[in-house]
């Protein structure tokens, strides 16, 4: 079938005005969209979902007449803060606060001899020790794994003497008590196969009972 001279403009006007008209709403619905929500990456989208209704009387959601609720319980909670170096670390939880001293900043290598910075930092921890009202106070401690075990034990015990001789002077008003234990290598904090896991372990601890709030 053959159109006729005016039949064909007839038909391309017509297609043509549908083309416009489809791409006209096209173009306005996406822009309303992108109007009125955000963009979010895919797979972010929200959910529009109404909210999830609770029934108060569910019997599943009470408690059979036998039954009673436990204790509450504060979970332990730990707090660490170290410096920049590593020199100093403290910890608190619910229960105590400990701090740990690394040997470098209290001693010569190989040394049990306290220097002069050592012992401001031990003063330091004396007048937390007075915060808390602590009475029982430990010292513990530790080197890395070089050299033989008798000696680090030996050391790590003349180290914590010497901690716990600096507390002792400056806690003159308190009722204290102390545990002071050398422990070698024992109970690593690092790893003792770098010279920085080594640095970390060769370390003096003092920890006390935190007050109770």
């Amino acid at each position: 079938m053959t159109h006729t001279g005016t039949q064909a403009p007839r038909l391309t006007v017509l297609l043509t005005a549908v083309s416009v008209m489809v791409a006209t709403n096209l173009f306005a619905a996406v822009s309303a969209h992108g109007a009125d929500s955000p963009s979010y990456p895919p797979g972010t989208e929200p959910i529009a979902s109404a909210p999830v209704k609770i029934d108060a009387n569910d019997p599943d959601l009470k408690l059979v007449d036998s039954a009673t609720l436990a204790e509450p319980k504060v979970l332990d909670i730990k707090s660490v803060i170290e410096d920049q170096g590593g020199e100093e670390r403290r910890e608190d939880t619910n229960t105590d606060v400990k701090f740990a001293l690394q040997a470098e900043v209290l001693f010569g290598k190989d040394s049990a001899k306290l220097s002069g910075q050592a012992k401001a930092r031990i003063s330091a921890i004396a007048e937390e020790i007075k915060t808390q009202n602590a009475t029982k106070i430990r010292v513990f401690g530790f080197t890395d794994n070089l050299g033989s075990s008798a000696h680090g034990d030996v050391l790590s015990r003349k180290r914590a003497d010497a901690v716990q001789n600096v507390l002792d002077q400056e806690l003159t008003d308190s009722d204290v008590t102390y545990e002071v234990r050398g422990y070698g290598e024992q109970y690593p904090i690092a790893d003792n196969s770098t010279e920085t896991g080594r640095k970390k372990n060769r370390r003096v601890e003092v920890s006390f009972p935190r007050t109770e709030s």
